[in-house]
């Protein structure tokens, strides 16, 4: 018989394909690309290597709860969000142990997920309450995060929450974070630690484009602590290029920033959040801010609310341009007391330069504080007192404050009088400075405080 002959008839054999080829269909499918990234990830343990090329996710990939030991290294890889995608983070794991993430990239595609937010309330974590963050740990240790990229993230690149022994190491971010209804920040866009995160660093990371906060730390009660933020560039921020929040231990080194308070339509107005080289909030102490510098800043360069018992040298902040060019723009350096467990003291600001301020130089309170060698230049750019209908010069409470090239002053947020400081050997230049070197609130007395050898001129 010929081998034509054994086919019966053209139907039949339309049929005998179909049979053929349906399970070959059903294999495809249950190998798509996110199928089998979800296989893979769902693995407890061992070394992950993701394929090659771009992935799409139509929701966020939860590692096993307790995971452990685990290597999630990428091939070329990028996971994308798709255009329906919903969760609480592309990748997330809780109560994981010794995680390693590495070598690939994550698009939060913000162009189509992006959806107004405002601030968490205070009883509720950033991680419990922002979705379509980068990556999440909530209550792990030892997480290793390094040669990772992301970009267009509608939250949080990296949220870490309640963790220990967190290292992220040559990460970029890019063009990330998202606004309030009003179209301001909501403090999302970089790198955030919370709620009692320990033992963590953060370096050689290059931030670009972030709407709120470029890298910073948390908490509503426990205190981060024993962390490093070091040798990172922030570039184009909307809030604090790094801030330390209600923390211990905690050394700022070496870091780099540009164009700190922009867009200026981001800005968060609401909340006066105004944008910061370096801020500090909550109880911060044992802490050191060392070799940083932050070139245009439309706010302040370093904010020291709730720092104390601390140690501020060597940074430098540079703004080259005029009054009118920075709407946000304040004084260099800033004391505060706003958390009551707290007092402004024993602060050792030392060989830092402020290149261009709006406003003052340093302001100072309570007391034990050491304000030495520092080159305070092109200081008062708003040439307040006469400019203060143009640009706000007027503060009754504590009068000259904002002319002043150092001010002793009466208080923060609390009375806290500065008494016992040192201030000496500091250069200042600026408008008037000669006259408005060092100013004082009333009640404050030049005889209660060291100031020795300062050099004050005009320029």
């Amino acid at each position: 018989m010929a081998i034509v002959d054994r086919i019966p008839s053209i139907a039949s054999a339309r049929y005998a394909v179909i049979f053929i080829l349906a399970p070959a269909a059903l294999l495809s499918l249950a190998c798509s690309p996110q199928r089998r990234v979800r296989e893979l990830l769902s693995a407890k343990t061992g070394v992950v290597r993701l394929p090659a090329g771009t992935i799409a996710l139509d929701s966020g990939i939860a590692l096993p709860d307790g995971a452990h030991d685990l290597t999630i290294t990428g091939n070329s890889t990028t996971l994308r969000a798709s255009n329906s995608f919903h969760g609480a983070a592309i990748l997330s794991c809780h109560n994981c142990r010794r995680i390693t993430v590495r070598g690939l990239s994550i698009d939060g595609n913000r162009s189509r997920l992006e959806r107004p937010v405002g601030l968490p309330p205070s009883d509720r974590t950033f991680a419990s309450f922002y979705s379509n963050n980068g990556l999440l740990f909530t209550d792990s240790g030892e997480i290793t995060i390094a040669n990772v990229v992301f970009r267009e993230i509608p939250s949080f690149a990296i949220l870490a929450s309640n963790a220990h022994g967190v290292n992220i190491d040559h990460v970029g971010i890019f063009n990330s974070g998202s606004n309030s209804s009003k179209g301001h920040n909501n403090t999302t866009g970089g790198i955030l630690l919370e709620e009692g995160t320990t033992d963590f660093d953060i370096r050689r990371c290059v931030l670009h484009s972030i709407r709120g906060n470029g890298i910073w730390t948390h908490s509503r009660q426990v205190r981060n602590a024993d962390g490093a933020i070091a040798g990172n560039t922030v570039r184009e921020v909307g809030r604090d290029a790094i801030q330390v929040g209600h923390a211990i231990r905690v050394q700022v080194v070496g870091n780099h920033g540009r164009r700190i308070g922009y867009p200026v339509s981001e800005i968060d107005v609401e909340s006066q959040a105004t944008p910061v080289g370096i801020d500090t909030a909550g109880n911060v102490d044992a802490s050191i801010y060392q070799g940083n510098r932050f070139d245009e800043v439309n706010g302040k360069c370093i904010d020291l609310d709730g720092f104390h018992d601390g140690t501020v040298s060597y940074n430098v902040c540079s703004n080259r341009g005029q009054a009118e060019d920075y709407p946000w723009g304040q004084f260099g350096i800033v004391m505060n007391n706003s958390n009551s467990g707290m007092e402004s003291r024993k602060i050792a600001i030392e060989g830092n330069s402020i290149l261009g301020a709006k406003f003052g130089g340093i302001f100072v309170i309570g007391s034990g504080n050491i304000v030495r060698g520092n080159n305070l230049d092109r200081i008062d750019l708003a040439h307040c007192p006469d400019h203060a209908a143009r640009f706000g010069c007027s503060y009754p409470a504590q009068p000259g404050v904002l002319e002043s090239g150092i001010y002793l002053g009466s208080r923060g947020e609390r009375p806290a009088p500065a008494r016992g400081n040192i201030v000496e050997k500091n250069i200042i230049r600026g408008w008037r400075m000669k006259t408005q070197c060092i100013g004082f609130a009333p009640g404050v007395r030049a005889a209660d405080n060291t100031i020795r050898e300062n050099e004050c001129s005009d320029e």
